[in-house]
């Protein structure tokens, strides 16, 4: 009697299989890509940041002036020379607007940081653990907002001195609620969704629930924020600047030559409208993103 030989079953293609994953990974992203070149705003406000970006990175190339040198020509009209003048002490203006733009984006990038870092942190345990906790920490959120924010700069800064680092620290402070509130808002709603409460039910840990599950479905609305935050920042760096808090001389933050170039506003303009153009665009680049983001990431706004 014969028997038949059945061939065993070919597994299958696993490098067909990882492509095809791969390939569903990356559509979400193309797709994200697509959203954002489509949004016009987004576009223009990415670009203005990356513009500024650049000039931050590149500056020793982009000028053959030292932003702290004279060129012994005081109040110098916007020439070839000097594309944007010269100021009182006779240094380049546009050299110290380039120059600047390293502090202001430092200051917005390492203050807007170390706030959803902490805020971030102090939100999860506040939503999730709820109780004293979250009664204590928004009662600090509380105390933080009842003050204006540019005068609890003030403050802080009056306390521990005029200076950039102390500028920055202060920056940070005052953005913490911010995030810390939209990130218990934010918990407080995945927190209830059905995947949470499985991995409660299996008996997963606390750090390990925060950490897997909430947390990466709670940074889109962080991200966003951060980024209409980092606008704020720079407001804000350049309004203890003015009042003679925030970078010292000779350091070019513009809005320490805001406050220098006071006296002249009628004799040379430029002084002024400059360094106030460099924020104004700085800050618009930064809210168009931040704006487009919001409504690439929000499905209402898709509709």
């Amino acid at each position: 009697m014969q028997f038949s030989r059945t061939k065993p079953p070919v597994p299958p293609n696993e490098t067909g299989s990882a492509n095809r994953n791969s390939s569903l990974e990356a559509k979400p992203l193309r797709d994200l890509v697509r959203s954002f070149i489509r949004h016009r705003s987004a576009v223009i406000g990415a670009s203005l940041v990356v513009i500024f970006i650049l000039c931050a990175i590149f500056a020793p190339l982009l000028t053959p002036y030292e932003f702290y040198t004279s060129t012994r020509e005081t109040l110098d009209d916007p020439s070839a020379a000097h594309w944007f003048g010269t100021d009182d002490l006779g240094r380049d203006i546009f050299t110290r607007i380039i120059y600047g733009a390293r502090i202001s984006l430092w200051v917005g990038f390492v203050a807007i940081t170390g706030s959803i870092i902490i805020g971030s942190f102090l939100g999860l345990v506040a939503g999730y653990y709820g109780k004293w906790q979250d009664s204590l920490i928004s009662r600090l959120f509380d105390i933080l907002l009842a003050f204006p924010g540019i005068l609890l700069a003030i403050a802080i800064v009056a306390m521990l001195g005029p200076g950039l680092n102390n500028a920055l620290i202060a920056i940070a402070i005052i953005n913490i609620p911010t995030f810390g509130r939209l990130m218990r808002s934010r918990v407080l709603s995945v927190k209830q969704e059905d995947f949470v409460l499985a991995a409660r039910a299996i008996g997963m840990k606390n750090s390990r629930i925060l950490w897997r599950h909430i947390l990466p479905n709670c940074w889109t609305p962080i991200m966003v924020q951060g980024t209409l935050g980092f606008a704020t920042a720079v407001i804000e760096a350049a309004a203890l600047g003015f009042l003679g808090l925030g970078a010292q001389p000779p350091q070019p933050e513009w809005g320490t030559m805001l406050s220098d170039s006071r006296e002249f506003i009628q004799l040379a303009p430029w002084t002024m409208i400059f360094p106030g153009l460099a924020i104004m665009l700085t800050v618009l680049g930064f809210n168009l993103l931040g704006d487009g983001l919001r409504d690439i990431f929000d499905p209402r706004m898709k509709q």
